[in-house]
């Protein structure tokens, strides 16, 4: 069953270069993992004239799946937004580790990228009734210290010690967080 942790972080801190870290860390270590990126806005990921674009909005199919020797991709169309316990068991379960980019709010263990000069000071709120979700602060002030692991990007190990986090503390769906 697969273990869950969300990277939230605001915009421009490095969400996406940390999953793609610690994602590639965790295969290096022989572990099955699965990404799930949470968008806000409406995405295209297909291009207008291609085939399975046609499939998709042509044809209103409910899904499309395109499948090639070396990728599949799938097309749902839904109106609700799924949540990413619900996204991991219905596409991971059988992966070891599902790294999540976003959903702030969703109950997960989660790991906080902060850079100074992108926002001044963190998502993490000592007082917020989900503070006890943050398993790690990665971060660039040396100053900066909170209840849950804060590394800095100085730190030789920050990696090794988030993937160790990840593997121990990460949610199982259906489980309370850890």
């Amino acid at each position: 069953m697969s273990r869950l942790v969300s990277i939230i972080g605001h915009k421009n801190a490095g969400k996406t270069t940390l999953v793609a870290a610690l994602a590639r860390d965790l295969k290096r270590q022989r572990h099955t993992v699965g990404t799930i990126k949470h968008s806000t806005h409406p995405v295209d990921v297909d291009r207008q004239g291609t085939d399975s674009w046609r499939h998709f909005h042509e044809g209103l199919a409910d899904g499309v799946v395109v499948a090639s020797p070396e990728l599949r991709v799938a097309f749902e169309r839904k109106r609700d937004e799924a949540g990413p316990e619900e996204l991991a068991q219905r596409y991971f379960a059988d992966l070891d580790v599902v790294l999540v980019e976003g959903f702030k709010t969703a109950p997960l263990p989660k790991i906080e990228i902060w850079r100074r000069d992108v926002a001044k000071a963190p998502l993490y709120t000592p007082g917020a009734p989900n503070a006890g979700e943050w398993i790690a602060i990665l971060c660039d002030d040396p100053r900066f210290h909170a209840p849950c692991r804060v590394l800095h990007f100085t730190d030789t190990m920050w990696l090794n010690v988030l993937t160790a986090l990840i593997l121990d503390r990460g949610k199982t769906p259906g489980s309370a967080p850890a």
